[in-house]
């Protein structure tokens, strides 16, 4: 995975006799440099366009960020095949150097689909700059005011010598913001009187608790269950003329 995806960052073929080469590209436009492109910036392998920014109000640009964000990989519209096998991808935005169109042989491209999928189990949000975690100035442009110079560690430092330690989310918190699922709501009653007592993650402890539940409302909802009223048992006679089949399959 690390050489497709080496390979796909650098616009070379990954598999097949031509490992290594640049990809076959079609360039229909004339070269254009950055200023063209609007308040552009590459740094250290990073890019970013300020050219588009939205406001909290502005509903419309927001939907469309989101639409953006949530886009696929690839645009079938423009993914063709040409007359001799090979994939054909026109760009939305042409490169800088008027390139339009890239080739690809099939093999390749699966190549490439495969280093667009995230690998398992790996954080996929990246901070850079202020943002990151050992940022000098991250408290300060933060909700929680965690990181390096943080008011909460100045705090701790002058009332207590044991170390600080940054408290994370718990898992009701991670469903509120994210779910919006409040589990300290009781449902009846519509009252946050609902105390968190653990937090169970093993699966064998969990399926132990549901097992238990289970039998107890099975037996609880037996208990409650009225008894059948009795009846005398059904007169043979008048069902003498016909043939009760007990074992019919309804499934057949």
């Amino acid at each position: 995975m690390l050489a497709l995806q080496a390979a796909s960052v650098n616009y070379r073929i990954s598999v097949g006799p031509d490992v290594g080469k640049k990809v076959f590209s079609l360039q229909t436009l004339p070269a254009k440099d950055l200023e063209n492109y609007g308040q552009l910036a590459k740094i250290a392998g990073f890019s970013l366009h300020a050219g588009v920014f939205a406001d909290t109000h502005q509903s419309d640009k927001l939907e469309r960020l989101c639409r953006y964000i949530a886009r696929p990989a690839v645009s079938e519209k423009r993914l063709s095949l040409t007359s001799t096998g090979n994939v054909r991808y026109e760009l939305k935005t042409p490169y800088t150097d008027g390139t339009t169109h890239v080739f690809f042989s099939p093999t390749d491209f699966v190549g490439k689909l495969a280093a667009l999928v995230p690998p398992p189990r790996l954080n996929l949000t990246r901070f850079y700059g202020v943002f990151a975690s050992n940022a000098n100035v991250r408290a300060q442009v933060t909700a929680s005011q965690r990181g390096k110079n943080s008011p909460h560690l100045a705090e701790h430092l002058n009332d207590s010598n044991k170390p600080y330690h940054a408290r994370s989310m718990s898992w009701a918190q991670r469903l509120k913001r994210v779910f919006n699922i409040d589990i300290t709501q009781c449902e009846v009653c519509e009252k946050r009187n609902v105390k968190i007592i653990a937090c169970i993650t093993e699966r064998a402890v969990i399926r132990k608790i549901l097992t238990c539940l289970d039998k107890r409302n099975s037996s609880d909802a037996s208990q409650d269950a009225p008894t059948p009223p009795l009846r005398a048992s059904p007169n043979t006679d008048a069902l003498s003329d016909f043939t009760i089949q007990r074992d019919f399959d309804f499934g057949a």
